[in-house]
């Protein structure tokens, strides 16, 4: 049977200049007609919670009071094994990935060991490759096969470790007999390897974020790169912010959302396949990222938006 769909409430609000939580709240249905039920409630800090695997309206309510507002009650109480479904919720969380890659910091020469995950940062790059070749070499020869589609001529990467203990990153290209270091490859060889490497994650995290991927990539490569992304989303959640439409072309109107500003001020969401006529023009042949760049998404101030 499968669990009941859980939802988390936030409210942020200020005081003093400060943020604090105005609101959290759990609550989930039992059954498809039960009646919705929070078993967590906090309001400015202080509220109840529903301990047990299976909270019920009957069980005990047990009050608490946090240390601050402006802590959260899942962060607090999901650390005691007694709230299961608040624990379940805070590693969820805690287990989101999210990327700022920058091309100088996948130049490092780290100190050799062997790294599971890429950091936000992508400076432990030839850890990940040094992990992917000891422990997962079929997934690191299929990114190096996806990287030379990619990037012709592009043959081989290796992590080797020097004499003092450091980790080094070399990338061979075809038409030569020796490899160069990664210092010396382009912005956007690096940034694709380091793309597909956490894309292709032998165990993903559940939900991965990615910021404006088009940087230092070459445009021709970003309809490419958003393939990539929409194939990931088989194992793993997956949300990225851009500001090209480049990459919004290798996009469908379903995937994706577009961040604007109203007259309030209030950032809004708008789904692109929402918008009227987005789906005739594509259709017809049009790309995403052009009817964006004429102005063809209604309803919403593009003049500078984010999506």
């Amino acid at each position: 049977m499968a669990s009941p769909l859980i939802t988390y409430h936030l409210a942020i609000n200020e005081a003093n200049n400060r943020p604090y939580v105005a609101e959290e709240w759990l609550q989930w249905r039992q059954g498809a007609k039960g009646k919705p039920y929070r078993f967590l409630d906090f309001k400015e800090g202080g509220g109840i919670v529903v301990s047990g695997e299976n909270p019920k309206p009957k069980d005990k309510r047990i009050s608490e009071r946090l240390d601050s507002p402006e802590f959260l009650a899942v962060s607090t109480l999901g650390q005691l094994a007694k709230h299961p479904r608040v624990s379940a919720l805070r590693r969820f969380i805690t287990s989101w990935y999210l990327s700022y890659l920058t091309a100088d910091n996948t130049r490092t020469q780290p100190e050799a060991g062997a790294q599971e995950r890429l950091s936000p940062t992508g400076d432990n790059l030839p850890n990940v490759i040094q992990y992917l070749k000891e422990d997962h070499p079929q997934r690191l020869e299929s990114i190096l096969q996806t990287l030379s589609r990619r990037i012709p001529r592009l043959e081989k990467v290796e992590a080797s470790i020097i004499p003092n203990g450091q980790l080094l990153l070399q990338i061979k290209d075809a038409p030569f007999q020796e490899p160069i270091l990664a210092k010396f490859a382009s912005d956007g060889t690096l940034k694709m390897l380091a793309y597909l490497t956490i894309l292709y994650d032998p165990s993903p995290p559940q939900l991965l974020g990615i910021e404006e991927p088009e940087n230092h990539l070459h445009p021709r490569l970003l309809p490419e790169l958003a393939e990539e992304c929409r194939a990931a989303t088989a194992s793993t959640q997956l949300m990225v912010t851009t500001h090209s439409p480049f990459f919004v072309d290798g996009l469908k109107p379903e995937e994706v959302w577009v961040l604007y500003r109203d007259e309030n001020g209030f950032t809004q969401a708008k789904r692109t396949s929402a918008m009227q006529g987005v789906k005739e023009f594509i259709q017809n042949g049009a790309l995403l990222g052009q009817l964006w760049m004429e102005d063809y998404f209604d309803g919403v101030d593009v003049g500078n938006p984010s999506i």
